[in-house]
């Protein structure tokens, strides 16, 4: 935390200090539903609730059972030794993992699809000779500022007319589309601070286009295209309404899977879920904070 300057009144600190903890409390308030999740998540008991061996911190009241059953929920014969038979019964009939491997394929499918589609729509926005950019650039983000339950109506009427409804291709042309404008964003705020003499210099050296953009654009552009990756990536990892909408029965993936044990049969397997996703996400929010500021040394913007 920055030091106050010596001239500051009493006044101007008593404020510094108050405004500080405004903000911890509303970081408090926005964090601690994922706080408590965590630690539920060990309870001993099928409970939703602490219990009194835990509140006491006495390690009875601690469990690693639903972490546990993560592997073992929907497979056939649980209870045999846990060898290859048993490893090789859960990656084929546990429903936690047959959902963890939906969410990747397509998650990792919709993201390389948004990565490459948002890209290129960046860059033909961030030139000044685009006509209409403004009005183009409002269409490709729109999918942020719809609600998701009208895209998702519409993603199922336009599916059910065209054969992609409960297929894997429209599921991830679907969740492509919600991470098109995370891309498009993050590459086009990367492309402000480009210097396109850089490409017009090697255009006029000899080089084609694509020596051009693999070459120069693409290293300098780089972390805000990888930026955009994985926040659509995270955006269809966490994707459950659209899902709910144009996915088959067979095609769960976990927020679906989540969603159908919160309704069929509640189980603190969700919350063990819940904190591998939370551990997920943060470590996916540490890399985009550390290639936003090596975007930014980049570019000459931070003095480090």
């Amino acid at each position: 935390m920055a030091k106050l300057p010596a001239y500051t009144t009493f006044g101007e600190r008593v404020w510094h200090y108050t405004y500080l903890f405004i903000c911890g409390c509303i970081f408090l308030f926005l964090v601690a539903p994922i706080l408590l999740v965590i630690p539920l998540s060990f309870n001993a008991e099928p409970y939703f609730t602490f219990t009194k061996e835990m509140l006491s911190f006495d390690p009875a009241g601690y469990s690693l059972r639903w972490y546990d059953r993560i592997l073992t929920h929907g497979m056939a014969n649980p209870e045999i030794e846990r060898g290859a038979a048993w490893w090789k019964d859960t990656w084929e009939n546990g429903q936690w993992l047959h959902a963890a491997k939906n969410s990747a394929i397509i998650g990792i499918s919709a993201t390389l699809l948004a990565t490459v589609l948002g890209t290129i729509a960046a860059m033909g926005l961030s030139r000044p000779e685009m006509p209409f950019r403004r009005v183009i650039m409002g269409l490709l983000i729109s999918p942020m500022i719809v609600p998701l339950i009208i895209t998702a109506t519409g993603l199922f009427f336009f599916y059910s007319k065209t054969g992609l409804a409960h297929t894997y291709i429209g599921v991830i042309m679907a969740h492509a589309t919600l991470g098109i404008p995370f891309v498009i964003i993050t590459v086009t705020a990367t492309m402000v601070g480009f210097d396109h003499s850089l490409s017009r210099a090697a255009l006029n050296l000899g080089a084609s286009p694509i020596t051009v953009f693999r070459e120069i654009t693409l290293p300098l552009i780089l972390p805000g295209v990888i930026s955009g990756a994985l926040f659509a990536f995270v955006t269809s990892f966490d994707e459950v309404v659209v899902v709910l909408f144009v996915a088959a029965f067979d095609q769960q993936t976990i927020p679906r899977q989540m969603w159908n044990g919160i309704r069929e049969q509640i189980s603190p397997t969700i919350l063990a879920v819940a904190t591998i996703l939370v551990i997920f996400s943060i470590l996916l929010l540490t890399t985009v904070e550390l290639l936003r500021r090596r975007s930014e040394r980049l570019r000459g913007i931070s003095p480090a």
